[in-house]
């Protein structure tokens, strides 16, 4: 089971919006293979930073809109907001220790 919750249109602004500790959000699909490969280190990393960041995930295909909002052009894409602000975007496969580095920056942005 994933760490990282799902959200939607619905559910995006309460979840990352109004969140009170950076967040993740990786826009992903079920058939993408990066995408895939991305799934359990986002889970582990989500367990590390338990409380003092958060990671959720939007499947593009379910939710184009958020995609096209956040203007995804390739999957996965990981976005970076504090306090309702994207301050950061990467697309691709990061590293574990890259995107550790990256939360623990957001971490004390925030």
């Amino acid at each position: 089971m994933s760490h990282a919750n799902q959200v939607s249109l619905a559910t995006f602004e309460s979840e990352v919006l109004e969140s009170s500790m950076p967040v993740v959000v990786d826009f992903y699909a079920d058939w993408c293979s990066p995408c895939r490969s991305l799934s359990p280190m986002l889970d582990r990393v989500s367990k590390k930073f338990e409380n003092q960041a958060k990671i959720v995930k939007v499947n593009i295909d379910q939710e184009p809109a958020l995609a096209r909002q956040f203007d995804v052009s390739s999957i996965p894409t990981l976005a970076f907001v504090i306090r309702g602000e994207v301050v950061g975007q990467s697309a691709g496969l990061p590293s574990e220790s890259e995107l550790i580095s990256v939360i623990q920056q957001l971490i004390s942005m925030n």
